[in-house]
């Protein structure tokens, strides 16, 4: 974190100890020292020695300027000295420290708190304003907010640039621009100012405005590095050092006894008051989430920047989400559709039959199912409800309709522990089975065919059973049996009344027993064989569990919604391929923008950041559109009266959003890790 420094500089010429470097003066010992430096490059087989040997110092508060031709070394000898990169052999010591051992974060705290640098091609980010632009050095220093505001604000506007903190780089000239740029050198209060050809790409009165700049922040005891092919930009140095073939050629001191006083709007701006540092320190917690800031904004920026894009970046996840969102919520419901099926069958119930199967031949001579079974059953702990049955086929009669039906004989615990549902009238009662009265429930298929006229009620109508008349009391609402809609006639009286009046046997067809919510299904049945068993003396009877039903069909459907959601976890994993892709293809476009972030002072921690949050933010925002997606398929179905239902499970949505967030950080972090590990200067030269 960069400290704030409270003392001012005066604007004075005697060269003076700035940023904590300790180099006193020329005579004492230098800010950077050059001893035998050699810097070489590999090309193809052979390699091209670029800088022979640089033995040079300079000292605090110098104007050193650094001539030669092009392709003589000068910008390579800049590198080196800004930090940006490293020599093949030698030593480079600045403020005594030697940065030959320096890890690339070591590095780049270098750059951020001792350097400034002012490119010729300026090297500003384009999504940003001015004021934007000169901030982020303070960014990647820790300084608060509202301090990198008011500073960048301050330098602008002391440079001549107080109508345009918020103009983008594109609506700003080529002088305005390198205004900025040296704003931004100075954001942090740079001791080295590194300025590379700063008037290359400027008219001469630009040109002009930016020395007079340069030369006032050098006599406010900065020290400036200039590097020029221009001999007439040279000479506004108090030092030229000449390099030809990556060789000192020269180093001589600047006479400017006679030269004319160095003016101009902007330089009078820049002397008028010193230039102080007015930056707050963060916790470092707060310094992180600030730089986290930065990359968000950033991600944003980009992602609006390239839209179409970004959208089709998305649509993998965006699919791959919906699609297991959808098909887990398509599977909950069509599970919930076949346990309501098998509740018409009795949920957790046992049905206890004659015989030893349901292909016993003996089942019908089998009358030891009796009625007193059921009562001794019902007394039993793991009994919640008992209904004995009789069963017969005859024919229904209203006027002159004669139809076929199942009658049914139950108790008048039947109809919950079945789990029916009344669409009108009322069931039959413990005191309708003890008298054996003439009452009759019907389902819903009996009612279509004996009343197909809607606005007749069947409730109270009398119909003939057999030969024996029964006054409707109820009719059933329409429900699935656990394997369809059933088309046969059903009709349900005591069965005490069938036993009289139809079967004249006190058998009974079926016990169906209804299991205690606390007793497991199978457990209850191994109970009540043993005691029917101990009733009968054998085995003459056999117990269908509809639990094991309902466990095989539910197990198939959570099957095939498995296989479902595996095929699309694999798009997910595609759409998280084409985000690694487009991301390195970002990365690839951004190259440059990565070499100034590095240059002012970014760890390649808040490199691998900002594009690892930009791939996080990708896949975020496409897992959000992809469970709004499968929320609309679910409404859609609905509306077009689909026979799905879709239930929506919270854990499958957020499970689902994790998913698409652990892919932006799984296969974003190889593109972020390869912007993080790019050299600067390289990162800086890519066109």
């Amino acid at each position: 974190m960069v400290e704030a420094k409270s003392s001012p500089r005066d604007p004075v010429a005697t060269p003076q100890p700035v940023g904590g470097l300790l180099s006193p003066h020329q005579t004492g010992t230098p800010l950077i020292a050059l001893d035998g430096v050699t810097k070489a490059f590999p090309s193809g087989d052979d390699v091209v020695v670029v800088l022979h040997g640089i033995t040079l110092s300079i000292f605090t508060g110098e104007m050193v300027a650094i001539i030669g031709a092009s392709g003589s070394g000068k910008s390579t000898l800049m590198n080196i000295l800004g930090c940006l990169d490293r020599a093949t052999s030698g030593t480079y010591l600045i403020g005594g420290r030697e940065t030959g051992s320096l890890d690339p974060d070591e590095l780049a705290k270098l750059r951020r708190e001792h350097f400034g640098f002012i490119f010729q091609r300026y090297h500003l980010l384009s999504e940003l304003t001015s004021i934007g632009n000169v901030e982020v050095p303070a960014i990647y220093s820790g300084v608060t907010p509202a301090g990198r505001v008011a500073r960048a604000s301050m330098l602008l506007t002391r440079l001549g640039m107080a109508d345009r903190l918020e103009y983008p780089p594109g609506k700003l000239s080529g002088g305005q621009q390198q205004r900025v740029s040296i704003a931004r050198a100075l954001m942090n209060d740079a001791n080295v100012i590194l300025a590379d050809e700063p008037t290359g790409a400027l008219d001469h009165a630009s040109g002009e405005e930016v020395l007079a700049i340069l030369t006032e922040l050098n006599r406010e005891g900065r020290t400036v590095i200039l590097v020029t092919h221009d001999m007439a930009v040279a000479r506004r140095a108090n030092r030229i050092i000449e390099i030809s073939d990556g060789r000192v050629v020269s180093d001589s001191p600047v006479d400017h006894s006679t030269d004319a006083p160095v003016g101009g709007q902007a330089a009078e701006a820049m002397s008028a008051a010193t230039v102080t540092a007015s930056q707050g320190g963060l916790h470092a917690w707060r310094a992180a989430f600030d730089r986290f800031g930065e990359a968000f904004k950033m991600a944003l920026m980009s992602m609006r920047a390239h839209g179409l894009r970004t959208f089709l970046t998305m649509l993998g996840i965006i699919i791959g989400i919906a699609s297991v969102v959808a098909v887990v919520a398509l599977g909950e419901g069509s599970r919930e559709k076949v346990l309501a099926g098998i509740s018409n069958l009795g949920t957790n119930t046992l049905e206890i039959f004659p015989g030893l199967n349901y292909g016993d031949l003996r089942s019908g001579k089998v009358q030891t199912l009796k009625l007193a079974d059921a009562l001794e059953i019902a007394r039993q702990p793991y009994a919640a409800g008992v209904a004995p049955t009789v069963t017969l086929s005859t024919t229904v009669r209203l006027g002159s309709l004669e139809l076929s039906a199942q009658v049914n004989g139950v108790g008048a615990e039947y109809f919950s522990v079945k789990g029916t549902q009344l669409a009108a009238g009322q069931y039959f009662t413990d005191n309708s089975v003890t008298h054996m009265t003439q009452e009759v429930v019907i389902d819903d298929n009996t009612r279509a065919a004996l009343f197909p006229a809607a606005k007749l009620s069947p409730v109270g109508q009398i119909i003939l059973i057999g030969k024996v008349p029964a006054t409707i009391v109820g009719v059933l609402q329409k429900q699935l049996t656990g394997f369809g809609n059933s088309t046969s006639l059903s009709v349900y009286l005591p069965y005490t009344t069938v036993q009289a009046r139809f079967t004249g046997s006190s058998t009974l067809r079926s016990i169906l027993l209804l299991v205690s919510d606390d007793t497991d299904s199978t457990l209850a049945e191994q109970a009540a064989t043993k005691f029917l068993i101990a009733r009968h003396g054998v085995l003459d009877f056999f117990i269908m569990n509809n639990d094991d039903i309902r466990q095989t069909i539910t197990a198939t459907t959570d099957t095939m919604t498995l296989l479902i959601a595996a095929i699309a976890v694999i798009s997910l994993v595609v759409g998280g391929i084409g985000v690694m892709n487009i991301m390195l293809v970002s990365v690839s476009e951004r190259v440059k923008e990565i070499g100034v972030r590095m240059a002012v002072g970014a760890r390649r921690s808040d490199i691998l950041q900002q594009f690892l949050t930009e791939a996080v933010l990708v896949c975020i925002v496409g897992g959000i559109l992809g469970i709004m997606l499968a929320l609309l398929a679910g409404q859609i179905f609905a509306a077009l009266g689909s026979s799905f239902t879709f239930v929506y499970s919270a854990t499958s949505i957020i499970g689902a959003f994790a998913v698409s967030t652990l892919i932006g950080i799984a296969f974003g972090y190889l593109p972020a890790r390869s912007a993080a590990q790019l050299d600067p200067v390289v990162a800086l030269e890519r066109e």
